[in-house]
């Protein structure tokens, strides 16, 4: 290994400085902050875990995207957790164990095998809300209203929610009958939203049926009217049907009332997560980036495996992102430069400016130090026997 290698880092794995290290954990603190006001206590689950807990209720997309490792203690096989909210079910089905409703919130790092997105590195810094013990539509109000603040406290432009209801897919795929292989392949057809290949699945099918109201469905997006189309296909179908279609038009509704300046619409290929949500989920997007900034919504089966069901919800974004895309920045305020000096009044005026301020005390190796490229603007000097802030000339 030569000199150059010991530096480098793998690929989707990176350093992060200052000034954005700072920006990161201003908006960490600003998000955590508006979810513990909202009742939400801060949870630190650890790094690793094993792996039947870590895909627990989430699939084989998540097993995908998990580092693993073999534990030297026990010979059992650990994972490097890709996605903290299988942690947070864990924590309330077996650790906490209460009764009613909790609320948690979280945030850290999470490792992945591949960036899920190409602007994405593997190590996004997830931070995330999950409301245990409710089934309750004012539950999935609470949460999507939560989130919405989250991103506006990063002050991104112009925010689109799309809303969805996995019940809808799960009903009309069972109704169809297909065999595992087809079901596997319009499943991913409608993920990618291909129309020609569901054409090709299910062309045959007639109109009314399970099989052709998906395809209809899968060419149905975008805001009420798309609702309202929806409602149309799956007319008569089944209650369970209405009762999701009718959801999602109150939580609409509602959103548009609290928060009038974001853009709904609705998405019923909307599949992500379809291996544990089992009822309305959303995801939100800014203009001119393709991935959701935040995306969540109800998973009621997860704490099952942990032998303790619970109805759940909650949702979970990426800090990295969100200052990339958004506008919040750190206080540009200054720092101020002590010189090299012994007088011991000048410590005690160093403590008592650290109470509020920034100060960097200057080392004998600093004489030909300049304090702007330092980040200081301003500066301690002694005047009349006191020591003073003054501009920097």
């Amino acid at each position: 290994m030569t000199v150059s290698d010991r530096w480098l880092l793998p690929d989707g794995v990176e350093d992060i400085l200052p000034p954005l290290a700072g920006q990161i954990e201003s908006l960490r603190r600003n998000i955590m902050d508006v979810c513990q006001h909202w009742g939400y206590q801060l949870v630190i689950p650890p790094l690793i875990e094993y792996l039947e807990s870590l895909f627990t209720g989430t699939g084989h997309d998540l097993e995908l995207q998990t580092f693993k490792l073999t534990d030297q203690l026990t010979g059992r096989m650990m994972g490097v957790r890709a996605d903290m909210t299988p942690q947070a079910a864990r924590i309330d089905a077996h650790t906490l164990a209460e009764e009613g409703i909790t609320r948690l919130c979280y945030v850290g790092h999470v490792l992945h095998t591949r960036p899920r997105h190409m602007l994405t590195g593997r190590t996004p810094i997830q931070a995330g809300c999950e409301l245990f013990g409710s089934s309750s539509e004012s539950a999935d109000m609470e949460i999507i209203s939560l989130a919405l603040e989250a991103l506006s406290v990063a002050g991104l432009p112009a925010i689109h929610m799309d809303l969805a209801h996995v019940a809808i897919y799960q009903h009309l795929i069972a109704d169809a009958g297909f065999d595992r292989e087809t079901e596997a392949a319009v499943f991913d057809a409608m993920g990618r939203k291909s129309l020609p290949e569901l054409n090709i699945l299910l062309g045959d099918e007639a109109a009314n049926s399970a099989g052709g109201r998906l395809r209809r469905l899968a060419a149905v997006s975008g805001g009420r009217k798309a609702l309202d189309q929806a409602r149309d296909i799956v007319q008569g179908a089944s209650v369970e049907l209405d009762a999701a279609l009718d959801q999602l038009g109150r939580v609409a509704d509602t959103l548009s009332q609290q928060f009038p300046g974001i853009r709904l619409g609705f998405d019923f290929c909307e599949l992500r997560g379809y291996n544990y949500h089992t009822g309305l989920v959303f995801a939100a997007y800014v203009p001119g980036h393709g991935d959701a900034v935040a995306k969540g919504g109800r998973y009621d089966a997860i704490g099952s495996d942990f032998g303790r069901s619970r109805p759940a919800t909650g949702f979970s974004l990426d800090i990295r992102a969100l200052v990339a895309l958004g506008s919040s920045t750190v206080p540009t305020q200054g720092a101020i430069w002590a010189p090299v000096n012994p007088d011991p009044t000048l410590a005690v005026a160093i403590a008592e400016l650290r109470r509020s301020d920034t100060v960097i005390r200057a080392l004998p190796e600093d004489h030909n130090c300049d304090p702007g490229a330092r980040g200081c603007d301003r500066q301690l000097v002694k005047y009349q026997g006191q020591w003073i802030v003054e501009k920097l000339g």
